[in-house]
């Protein structure tokens, strides 16, 4: 998608009001312009095109109850003719609007293009539409990394985004592939993902000064969920190829943090599998000793988003990073807790989950903390093996899986872990049904303070 916002030009003047702003401003207008508001019965809500004494449109004004939201113009750029808009204003109200701007005019056109021309913002400066168009873009790649069907999403092409990310950046990325993985020591990577004809790996993306500290982002790509042997049903399987979610993550705010230049030694680890069905497929009762040395009984094939986390986990401790986060699209358990759009997460550092939270109130990026109540890993106990992969019980889902993978990080390491949607399952403003990044504005907002 082409940059939709800009500087250095003129447009159409758009005013973002208010309620009480917009009746100040309205009070001031001329006589034609208040008969054009009274005639087309505009009620201070949403969009007026107002047109010039010749006909053509002279201006635009847009009213929100609040005009500091990040989703500001999520609607408002799909309203307007195709053209360049002029926006003023303050230094938040340029942040949201282009922001909101940007992602409101988002189309997966992979494979269905789109013929309308959209219409394009400009802002007062060079360093404002970059730094909007630098968010966009990273929310428009997560977004279309988990639209992307299977077929075009499995660990190969995940390998090959992390690739050419890397060469624009100047980053190094390695992968250990197929039973590479045994040799190396990756074995729950390799079993989860051994059935399929797509071979498992394990990608591994670094950049940034080697002195600097130490910032590791873990993702889990599941390309697709069919269940292993524990197969899904057709309704739970559908939305399986959103299960890279984790992934598509990691790499949007990797690239957040190369684009702006964030002072730290990153590096991303992605455990990239399909979890599919075949003669090889491993199965329940199964027992495997994963990299760290813990055994783990295998209760339920459909849990295997923890398992390829847990070798990726503990390949994170190696260079004793000064934080460590993962993302994936783990438990149905967050979703019945929080809901779809807000995603839950678990920290071993209370610091750390402060930050978050408030840089995520602060850009309008919510998250919520959830607690490792450490007397549920008792639920993920086995009596063959160190721990199962899969609780007892139901109850207390997203804290049991969460407490799984505390394991295998090491004492002293600074860990967080969000369990996310990725997908909108319904439409508002900015946000169409469809792939989703949740937390990376959140984090990114706390890195971006933590790290200056």
């Amino acid at each position: 998608m082409s940059n939709l916002i800009i500087s250095g030009a003129s447009g159409i003047p758009l005013s973002i009001f208010n309620s009480q702003s917009f009746n100040v401003w309205r009070e001031q207008q001329e006589q034609r312009i208040q008969n054009w508001l009274n005639t087309t019965q505009f009620n201070g809500k949403g969009a007026s095109l107002i047109p010039g004494p010749e006909g053509n449109l002279e201006q635009v004004i847009f009213v929100s109850d609040s005009d500091d939201s990040y989703w500001l113009c999520g609607d408002l750029v799909n309203q307007l003719p195709s053209g360049q808009y002029e926006l003023k204003g303050s230094e938040q109200l340029i942040r949201t609007a282009a922001f909101s701007w940007g992602l409101g005019a988002y189309q997966f056109d992979r494979y269905k293009k789109g013929d309308k021309e959209l219409p394009v913002l400009v802002v007062p400066t060079q360093a404002q539409a970059d730094e909007a168009n630098k968010f966009i873009r990273s929310v428009s790649l997560v977004r279309d990394l988990v639209n992307t069907p299977a077929a075009d999403m499995m660990p190969q092409h995940l390998g090959d985004i992390m690739i050419a990310m890397s060469q624009e950046f100047g980053a190094t990325v390695t992968q250990i592939v197929g039973n590479e993985l045994l040799e190396h020591n990756y074995p729950t990577i390799h079993m989860v993902g051994r059935a399929s004809e797509n071979l498992p790996r394990l990608i591994d993306l670094t950049w940034g000064d080697e002195s600097a500290p130490k910032l590791t982002l873990v993702g889990k790509g599941v390309c697709f969920d069919s269940g292993g042997l524990d197969i899904k049903p057709t309704s739970g399987m559908r939305l399986m190829k959103k299960d890279m979610g984790g992934a598509a993550h990691v790499i949007g705010l990797a690239q957040l943090i190369m684009a702006h230049n964030l002072p730290v030694r990153l590096r991303v680890l992605v455990p990239a599998v399909e979890n599919a069905v075949s003669a090889n497929a491993f199965r329940p009762g199964d027992v495997i000793t994963t990299r760290k040395g813990i055994t783990v009984e295998i209760d339920n094939t459909d849990a295997e988003g923890r398992l390829v986390l847990c070798d990726a986990l503990t390949e994170a401790n190696s260079d004793k990073p000064e934080l460590v986060i993962d993302f994936a699209t783990l438990t149905g358990a967050m979703r019945i807790a929080l809901g779809t759009e807000l995603p839950g997460f678990f920290s071993n550092d209370e610091e750390v989950a402060a930050g978050f939270t408030a840089s995520g109130l602060k850009v309008d990026d919510p998250v919520w903390r959830m607690p490792l109540h450490r007397p549920y890993l008792d639920l993920t106990g086995s009596d063959i093996a160190d721990l199962a992969n899969c609780a007892k019980t139901p109850f207390g889902g997203a804290i049991t899986a969460a407490l799984y993978l505390e394991e295998f990080v090491d004492k002293g390491i600074s860990w967080s872990h969000f369990d996310v949607m990725a997908y909108n399952v319904r439409k508002l403003p900015g946000r169409p049904v469809g792939g989703e990044a949740f937390g990376i504005r959140a984090v990114f907002d706390y890195l971006q303070n933590r790290f200056k």
